[in-house]
């Protein structure tokens, strides 16, 4: 193996595109790209350089010249596409959500660990600068006791109802494709909540439109969360402590800055830090870091972290009745 990693890119789609465009231009190895289809598979390596198309999931995964797949398929693919990366031996990037349920999630977390290697959830969010300060202020007690936290992730998305996003056959929906965001958020500021109440509102395809969620935890403390699909909100999110607050810039879960203020509404201090593209490259990183130390695990987002946000989302499926075909 050298220096870096070797990528495949499992999937053309939009967010493909996205992740692969980070890679590029911050000096990651894209060795090859694999599609349903060796039309499309080609025209995405043409796009962005790759030097090897493949035209089958299964080509890619067996590709000797490819290190980690990076899976990018709609949700209810992303076990079935992890599970064969890892029984090739690769080491996986899985784009969030992880899958659709819990109990996929264990399944390719326990083939991992089986294997010796790293899977890791695309939760992209977690390794961004800002978020990275935002974790080292709270661990240093500058917010005082952390009491809540307030985020949303609503968007104006299309409505059509043979859209990826209306599907119920494709895991369509707000809360999986943007509520996972803040329920996420909450998971790495409080850890496991203690309870989970939630309410939503139907698409006319079966899908939820929007959706309320309240976490508590066992120290009172309350995330407070809220996303949707045909409507834009404001997408900030602020975490409040007793000394002090974090407000965080639109839009909060991708590269921006934010406020550090007091009671008496003083800034204390102020982050902002340009990112290169998109910012989708500091996952990567991680998982090169991962394999380069020899360890399965790291303490941002442990894999056990993400089956259990899994098992999060699956409790408030459970509670707003939205299920998808197979289950």
């Amino acid at each position: 193996m050298t220096d870096r990693l070797r990528w495949g890119i499992l999937g053309t789609g939009g967010i493909a595109r996205a992740f692969t465009n980070d890679l590029n231009l911050t000096g990651f190895t894209v060795a090859a790209v694999g599609s349903r289809t060796q039309e499309s598979a080609d025209a995405f390596a043409a796009a962005h350089g790759i030097p090897r198309a493949h035209g089958s999931y299964e080509a890619l995964v067996a590709d000797p010249e490819v290190d980690v797949i990076y899976v990018s398929t709609p949700h209810p693919f992303h076990a079935e596409n992890a599970l064969l990366a890892l029984e090739h031996g690769k080491h996986v990037l899985v784009e969030k959500p992880f899958t659709v349920t819990e109990a996929d999630a264990r399944r390719v977390v326990e083939l991992a660990r089986e294997k010796g290697l790293v899977v890791l959830e695309a939760m992209w969010t977690r390794w961004l600068p800002h978020m990275v300060r935002v974790r080292e202020l709270i661990a240093s007690g500058a917010l005082g006791e952390v009491r809540a936290l307030l985020a949303d992730h609503d968007q104006k998305l299309p409505t059509d109802p043979s859209h990826r996003l209306q599907d119920p056959a494709l895991g369509g929906g707000a809360l999986l494709d943007l509520g996972i965001y803040p329920v996420s958020f909450a998971w790495d500021v409080f850890g496991a909540p203690a309870s989970v109440h939630a309410i939503s509102s139907p698409t006319a395809t079966g899908v939820d439109r929007q959706t309320a969620i309240i976490l508590g935890y066992p120290g009172g403390e309350q995330a407070v969360l809220h996303t949707q699909l045909d409507a834009r909100g404001p997408s900030t999110a602020v975490v409040v402590g007793t000394e002090a607050r974090i407000e965080i810039d639109p839009v909060w879960y991708t590269p921006t800055s934010f406020s550090l203020i007091d009671p008496s509404d003083a800034v204390l201090e102020r982050f902002e830090e340009d990112v290169p593209g998109r910012g989708m490259q500091f996952q990567a990183a991680e998982l090169e870091r991962l394999v380069a130390a020899g360890a399965l695990a790291g303490e941002i987002l442990p894999p056990e972290e993400t089956v259990a946000i899994m098992g999060t989302l699956d409790e408030i499926r459970r509670q707003i009745g939205l299920r998808y075909p197979g289950e």
